[in-house]
């Protein structure tokens, strides 16, 4: 019997980005609304992508297929 193909989970395809050395990239939160008060260098350090780190990332590798 022929073996099964993993499938991408696509909700994690959509959240987070795989960088060629491996990391796992993903957006920061409290970027959405309520951003009158925040400042703006918070705001630009909100902007930049996150690395996922830990047991975390092992898991999140392995719903997109490359674990």
């Amino acid at each position: 019997m022929a073996k099964s193909k993993q499938k991408t989970r696509k909700a994690a395809l959509k959240r987070f980005k795989l960088t060629k050395t491996g990391k796992v990239l993903h957006r920061s939160q409290r970027l959405r609304h309520l951003r009158g008060h925040k400042s703006k260098s918070q705001i630009r350090r909100l902007k930049r992508m996150k690395t996922v780190s830990g047991t975390m990332r092992r898991k999140i590798k392995r719903m997109l297929g490359k674990g």
